[in-house]
C-alpha cells in the first residue's frame, strides 16, 4: 500500500498506540476499539490501513518493536570498538530489559501470531540476522585490532552471545529478574576478553 505523508503518519500511530498497549495492558487485553480510542482513529481507518485486521495489525506491532529493538541499542551497537563501548553497550541492553519488564511488545506479538507463521518467522529472523551481524562486526573489530577474541569464530561468538541475551530476556519476561540476562552477558564478554567468567 502506497501512503500519503498523513496516511503514514496515522498508520505509524495506530501501530505506536497498539504497541503501547501491549506493554501496559498485556497481547490478551487488547481490543481494538482501545486503540481506536486510543489513537483518535475511526473503525474504517483503522480497517482501512489492517485490512486482516488483529493479526495484521499485530504483525505491523512486531515489525516496529524489532526495529525499536536495534534502536535503543544505538550508538553502542553499531561502535563496539573498544571494551569500554562493549560495556556501554551490555549496561543498555540490561537498562533496556529491565525498564521494559514482563510486558514486551515484540514478544507478545509474536507469541500470538504464532511462531509458525511465515511473516512472524521473517520479523524475528530479520532482527536477529541484523544484530547478530552488529555483534560479529564489533568482534571482529577487536580482534583486528588485538584487543581479544583471538581465535574465535567472530559469527558463531556472536550467535552464542546473542543467544545468551534470548535466553535471559525469556527468563527475564518469565521471572521479572535479570539476573540470568546479566550472568549471559558476562559470561560472553569474559570468553572474548579470554578471562574466565567470574563464578
Amino acid at each position: 500500500m502506497t501512503l500519503t505523508r498523513k496516511g503514514a503518519a496515522t498508520r505509524r500511530r495506530i501501530v505506536e498506540g497498539a504497541a503501547g498497549q501491549i506493554r501496559e495492558e498485556g497481547v490478551f487485553a487488547l481490543r481494538l476499539e482501545d486503540v481506536m480510542a486510543r489513537t483518535s482513529t475511526s473503525k474504517s481507518q483503522l480497517f482501512h490501513y489492517f485490512p486482516g485486521g488483529k493479526d495484521e495489525l499485530l504483525l505491523a506491532v512486531a515489525r516496529h518493536e524489532a526495529q525499536r529493538v536495534l534502536e535503543d541499542q544505538q550508538p553502542e551497537l553499531g561502535a563496539l570498538t573498544s571494551w569500554e563501548a562493549w560495556q556501554r553497550w551490555r549496561d543498555k541492553v540490561v537498562a533496556r530489559y529491565r525498564a521494559q519488564g514482563v510486558n514486551c511488545p515484540l514478544h507478545t506479538a509474536l507469541s500470538q501470531l504464532g511462531s509458525t507463521t511465515g511473516a512472524a518467522r521473517a520479523v524475528a529472523a530479520g532482527l536477529l540476522e541484523q544484530w547478530q551481524g552488529e555483534l560479529a562486526a564489533g568482534i571482529r573489530h577487536l580482534q583486528g585490532s588485538g584487543e581479544g577474541g583471538s581465535g574465535l569464530d567472530a559469527e558463531r561468538e556472536a550467535a552464542a552471545l546473542l543467544a545468551g541475551v534470548q535466553g535471559g530476556v525469556l527468563i527475564l519476561l518469565t521471572t521479572g529478574s535479570a539476573v540470568h540476562l546479566e550472568a549471559a552477558l558476562d559470561s560472553g564478554l569474559a570468553r572474548l576478553r579470554g578471562a574466565r567468567p567470574v563464578s
